[in-house]
């Protein structure tokens, strides 16, 4: 990435990509208690698109994103992750400072700022957040969100989440979402778990052999093409809806499993 991007992105959400793998410092949530209930979330208002962070393209591991030119009637269902501790107080993408306390969120293609509401799927649950930065970059995420948010929407400590991420209509702001709708509307059979990715065939093939010992579904191990390189994913499904996905990534967390990510394909 050239110095002029650099610029664009700066970010938490960038860095959390980038950099994850080669930091020692691990994310995650704060070391006090916080009540989120106690924290509101923002009134959605038109505010001027950032002079940061709005390029009309741009390319983050030979992937090339396109920023809308509008929210206007964006609505999209995908994994939203969060991020905490690691970031917090670093420069976002519109040069605001990264609060995990605040209800703020990152997009790797809505304008910035706007506003959104986030439902998650599995419990109808749903806040409202400001986009201000650019990310994830992680295959099948599409948002990230701060600590807070995460937390009020319940997926803190699974990591990910299944949402629907829609657009605020200023003319209704505040019109409610029918959570228990959308939860029942999720593709039950396009829902798999992701546990692990590798540019090593073998490694896919050891983890597949060794999760065959605990789980009956079926498990796949897949190829794909990132970053001009070959990647292996090892998945479980497809899985007949989004209950039996959380029982099953509850089951491996206490398996000792790590990196569950539940995704909809």
């Amino acid at each position: 990435m050239d110095l002029t991007m650099k610029k664009i992105l700066l970010p938490a959400a960038l860095i959390i990509f980038l950099s994850g793998c080669a930091s020692h410092i691990k994310d995650g949530p704060p070391h006090f208690y916080v009540n989120v209930n106690k924290i509101p979330n923002p009134k959605p208002r038109p505010l001027p698109r950032s002079k940061y962070g709005n390029p009309s393209s741009y390319t983050v591991n030979g992937k090339r994103y396109h920023v809308l030119k509008t929210a206007r009637g964006y609505q999209r269902r995908g994994i939203a992750s969060w991020y905490g501790t690691k970031f917090h107080g670093q420069l976002t993408s519109t040069r605001e400072p990264y609060n995990m306390l605040a209800m703020t969120g990152a997009s790797p293609v809505l304008p910035i700022p706007c506003f959104v509401r986030v439902t998650n799927l599995s419990n109808g649950r749903s806040v409202v957040v400001k986009i201000n930065d650019r990310g994830p970059f992680a295959p099948h995420r599409i948002l990230d969100l701060s600590y807070a948010a995460a937390k009020k929407l319940g997926y803190v400590n699974r990591g990910t989440a299944l949402v629907e991420v829609k657009a605020i209509d200023f003319t209704h702001p505040h019109s409610p979402t029918k959570s228990v709708t959308l939860a029942k509307a999720a593709s039950p059979s396009h829902l798999f778990i992701q546990l692990g990715a590798f540019r090593e065939r073998t490694h896919a093939e050891n983890l597949k052999r060794e999760l065959r010992a605990y789980i009956k579904k079926p498990i796949f191990v897949l190829r794909s093409i990132y970053n001009q390189l070959p990647l292996y994913r090892v998945q479980i499904g497809p899985l007949s809806n989004i209950n039996e996905s959380n029982y099953l990534h509850d089951e491996l967390k206490k398996l000792g499993f790590g990196e569950i990510i539940t995704m909809k394909e």
